[in-house]
C-alpha cells in the first residue's frame, strides 16, 4: 500500500486540537481495521472527507469487492466527517450505516467521499458515495453517529 498520505485538514481544526496536545492524523485515521485493509484517508473536514481503498484483499469469494469492505470504508470516513463536526469536546458514535451496493468491482482503487446530510449538536448524519476509477458509482451509504459529550476534564486520545 507505500506510505500513509499525509490528510489534508482545515488549520482551525489543525489548530484547535494541537492546543490540547493532539496528533490529528493519528486520531483521524483509519484505525487497525482500515489500515489492514488499506483505507487512506486523503482530505478530511466536516463538510468532506475523502478517502480510498484498495480492492485488492478486500474481495468475497467471487473476485467482487466485499460489501462490508464498503462498509469499513464509508463508516470510517462518516465517522471521521461526525468527529470533527462534534469538535475536540465530543466524541462520534455510529449508530445506524446503511449500504446500497450498485454494481461490482474486480479491480483497482475504489474513492469515498462523505458529506454531511445532517449536523447538530447530538447527531450528525453523512452520505458516503464510493466510486471506482472510472467514477462509477459502487455503492450509496449513510451513517448517522450519536456526538456524546467527552467527561469534564478529559481529552480527546492522543493515539
Amino acid at each position: 500500500m507505500g506510505e500513509q498520505q499525509q490528510v489534508r485538514f482545515p488549520q482551525e481544526i489543525i489548530d484547535e486540537y494541537a492546543a490540547l496536545g493532539v496528533d490529528l492524523p493519528a486520531m483521524f485515521s483509519a484505525g487497525h481495521l482500515g489500515t489492514r485493509m488499506g483505507v487512506e484517508i486523503i482530505e478530511a473536514a466536516p463538510d468532506r472527507v475523502v478517502g480510498t481503498m484498495p480492492v485488492e484483499g478486500n474481495t468475497q469469494p467471487y473476485g467482487l469487492l466485499h460489501g462490508g469492505a464498503s462498509a469499513v470504508l464509508a463508516e470510517t470516513l462518516g465517522s471521521v466527517g461526525s468527529m470533527l463536526h462534534g469538535g475536540s469536546s465530543k466524541v462520534a458514535v455510529g449508530v445506524d450505516l446503511n449500504c446500497t451496493h450498485h454494481r461490482g468491482v474486480r479491480s483497482g482503487l475504489v474513492t469515498g467521499v462523505a458529506t454531511p446530510v445532517h449536523r447538530g449538536r447530538s447527531t450528525a448524519t453523512y452520505e458516503i458515495v464510493i466510486t471506482d476509477e472510472q467514477d462509477r458509482r459502487v455503492c450509496t451509504a449513510r451513517l448517522t453517529c450519536l456526538l456524546r459529550d467527552l467527561p469534564a476534564g478529559e481529552a480527546p486520545a492522543k493515539d
